[in-house]
């Protein structure tokens, strides 16, 4: 009996160019027989196979189940088709076609493969700083528009030699069509200059070793380097760069080095190996051989990367296992990415300038996270993850949303169709040439993207520069976004949640519906709408932004609304930051009541900080916070009382009781680090007593937990364990920051919510 002859055309949509996966249909169609042709084009991959139908229907099950190990496969359409009696299994050039549902991949870190040829004597592109393969390297950073195709990189200025071209052209080789696929002989090059850009022929192994600041251009940026157990260098590198305090991430040899400086769990070496390769924050040993005090002053964890790009391999030996590896930039501008411009504005903080000829087209930071056992916490969202989409839960309008995000830690995103598109990180667009950056970033996401937004999403915040440059496009519709609304919505999100959820947000700012600053809020909410049904009780916040740089001042403010007159006797032992005459005009601003209320749970922890001596001024975005984090005694169980009062528009947390406890303590002599854990402590019991109350009422019984604050990871672990031991469904962020990093999700996912 002779068996059936099938011929079918499957449409595959999703991370699908420049993850190996024609080649893998080729090798799979062959093994099994099959006749037909694959290609890429600008709306998906396509392939036509026919053969016994047995092994028509191995060969889909087989690539849905086991695709490319870096190809996403959002959807399969499948057509069946006349038998056409190809004769073999052809892979077909690229086409443009109408649409497009191609999705970029994010840049890869090296993988095994090309590692051991990098380091291999023997091998012709021993110790070649782009070595990559269909598996792994650049793709985000690299590409100016899709189909993913060379002409369409930064690398279309580079034409094959014959040896390369024959591995491009090889279906069995696993660089076949690898984009950026190069050699000594036929690609990019590296070089050393001065800070002048004179040649210097040292290697930069060398010049690290000697305690000398390199300048390193490398997948998506500039990286300033330098020996991270030389104490002098480091020293330096803080001076140079105008960063009094902020960590320094670094970047350890392999994993074994990095175990020297760091507990490594096994989820953070997951982490440190994967194809991400982000930052991961992790518990310092304090290393006796590396200077901590001035590599991540205050702090007890230390931020690390393993190398993720052959170029990096260059930089160590077995003499030097450890490098600073920060960002090249003065200290809140934008990250570089060209060889002049590095030349120009890091002259007076790099010795060296390690340099190449690979333009990167779309600049994109190390992305940075920590885990914990509740949950892996982005804390910026870049390299490696974008721009992967982010599904979108519910009805989803077709046209596309364009959200602006915050001004701090910004990114934007724009949504197709029921997926969300993170940017890379922005940082504050309060500097112009971050925001320039970001304006660029729209119109390269649009064009990558092939969408033209319907409506804009932007914060309530009248003075957010991303509310302004929403506010200049009134051609479109616009929709203003409270800033809490869009946590809860973008935790929500993050977790494929819909309907009524209760969101537990806390942050440093958001602009509230009744002109107050907001910070620590329970609300009710989903998509559509919200309802708050509780937050910290106001506390005046004279000097705004001022205030919230100088931590020592709210301390004053909770001094002196437990203490009156008396808070300036306390003040005077507690807080030496704070003069008489400052002092004196903040009483006289607090008793003409004509100053912002705050609900900010940030600026509460930057009160407890001051007063416990921690850290009475922010010299970066929550230093007082992460330091009062560092000290608190994790063996520590101690609760501060506090109230929960019911008020005719809701719930208020009351913290009084906590101030009047800690000031007791101080007085008493206990030490700081068990006052910061028993003020964790008694914050996470206040929040479980106040979501407990809202849920009772509301008879909701899942709660999402978002804001800045979370990244906070003592106390994120004491909120998920009671709020679960409460009969709370607890979801925390799981792809986005749960910052401001993160808002702009929450934004697209309420306007992209189709309305009645």
């Amino acid at each position: 009996m002779s068996q059936t002859i099938s011929s079918k055309r499957f449409t595959i949509k999703g991370i699908v160019q420049g993850v190996g996966f024609r080649p893998h249909v080729y090798r799979l169609a062959v093994e099994l027989g099959l006749k037909g042709w694959v290609l890429n084009s600008s709306s998906g991959v396509f392939i036509e196979v026919e053969g016994l139908t047995p092994k028509v229907d191995e060969f889909i099950h087989t690539l849905l189940e086991q695709p490319p190990p870096l190809a996403l496969i959002k959807s399969c359409q499948v057509e069946e088709l006349p038998v056409r009696n190809y004769a073999d299994f052809e892979i077909l050039d690229s086409v443009e076609q109408e649409g497009h549902e191609v999705m970029i991949s994010p840049d890869i870190a090296i993988c095994d493969n090309c590692r051991r040829e990098v380091l291999d004597p023997s091998d012709r592109r021993y110790r070649y700083p782009f070595i990559n393969c269909t598996n792994c390297g650049p793709r985000f950073t690299i590409i100016k528009d899709v189909p993913y195709d060379r002409a369409k990189t930064t690398m279309a200025g580079f034409p094959m030699c014959p040896e390369c071209a024959a591995e491009y052209g090889n279906p069995l080789d696993r660089r076949f069509h690898a984009q950026p696929n190069a050699c000594p002989v036929c690609g990019p090059r590296v070089w050393l200059t001065d800070k002048h850009g004179r040649p210097v022929h040292s290697q930069v192994i060398d010049v690290l070793k000697s305690g000398a600041i390199v300048a390193v251009k490398g997948l998506g940026a500039f990286h300033l380097a330098a020996d991270a157990s030389n104490r002098e260098a480091v020293r330096l590198l803080r001076k140079r760069k105008r960063r009094d305090a902020k960590p320094f991430a670094v970047m350890a040899r392999d994993l074994e080095a990095a175990r020297q400086y760091c507990w490594i769990s096994k989820s953070e070496e997951q982490w440190l190996l994967s194809r991400q390769a982000p930052i991961v924050v992790m518990k310092s040993l304090n290393h006796p051989d590396i200077p901590g005090d001035l590599l991540h002053p205050g702090l007890n964890t230390l931020g690390v990367m393993l190398p993720y790009s052959p170029l990096h391999y260059l930089l160590f030996d077995d003499d030097l296992d450890l490098l600073v590896m920060t960002s090249a930039n003065v200290s809140d501008e934008p990250i570089i990415t060209d060889n002049h411009e590095a030349l120009d504005s890091l002259a007076d903080i790099a010795d060296y300038f390690l340099l190449h000829n690979r333009d990167i087209f779309n600049p994109c930071d190390d992305s940075v996270l920590s885990c914990t056992d509740i949950s892996t916490n982005i804390i910026r969202r870049a390299r490696g993850f974008v721009p992967q989409g982010i599904r979108l839960p519910g009805n989803c309008r077709q046209e596309s949303v364009l959200a602006v995000g915050g001004d701090l830690k910004n990114t934007f995103c724009l949504t197709k169709g029921n997926e969300a598109f993170l940017s890379q990180h922005w940082g504050d667009l309060g500097n112009y040439n971050n925001y320039l950056n970001f304006t660029v970033g729209i119109e390269r996401f649009k064009n990558m993207l092939k969408v033209t937004p319907a409506v804009i999403a932007h914060d309530m915040h009248p003075d957010y520069q991303s509310t302004r440059w929403a506010m200049q496009h009134n051609h479109l519709p616009r929709l203003a976004v409270q800033h809490h609304h869009a946590h809860l919505a973008s935790a929500m999100a993050d977790n494929g949640l819909s309907g009524k959820t209760i969101g537990l947000i806390c942050d440093g700012t958001g602009w509230g519906t009744d002109g107050a600053v907001w910070g620590a809020e329970v609300l009710i909410g989903d998509y559509r709408e919200f309802k708050r049904m509780a937050h910290l009780a106001y506390m005046p916040f004279p000097g705004g932004d001022l205030t919230a740089k100088k931590p020592y001042r709210m301390a004053f403010i909770y001094l002196y609304q437990i203490l009156g007159e008396r808070a300036w006797e306390y003040a005077r032992k507690w807080l030496p930051d704070l003069s008489q005459p400052e002092a004196d005009i903040i009483i006289n601003r607090l008793c003409r009541g004509e100053q912002l209320m705050t609900s900010s749970c940030g600026r509460l922890f930057d009160a407890v900080s001051a007063i416990l001596g921690v850290c009475p001024i922010n010299r970066y975005e929550g230093q007082a916070a992460m330091e009062l984090e560092a000290i608190a005694n994790p063996d520590e169980c101690g609760v501060y009382p506090f109230q929960v009062k019911q008020q005719p528009d809701g719930l208020i947390m009351e913290v009084n009781s906590i101030w009047q406890s800690i000031v007791h303590e101080l007085e008493a002599g206990v030490a700081p680090t068990t006052i910061a854990a028993r003020f964790h402590n008694s914050l996470a019991a206040l929040f479980t007593e106040t979501v407990r109350l809202v849920a009772e009422q509301s008879g909701i019984d899942q709660v999402v937990l978002s804001g800045g604050v979370f990244n906070n990871q003592i106390l994120l672990k004491l909120l998920v364990e009671s709020l679960t031991r409460n009969d709370m469904k607890v979801y925390v962020h799981r792809q986005v920051p749960a910052g401001d990093g993160g808002i702009a999700l929450g934004q697209a996912a309420i306007a992209s919510e189709v309305t009645d």
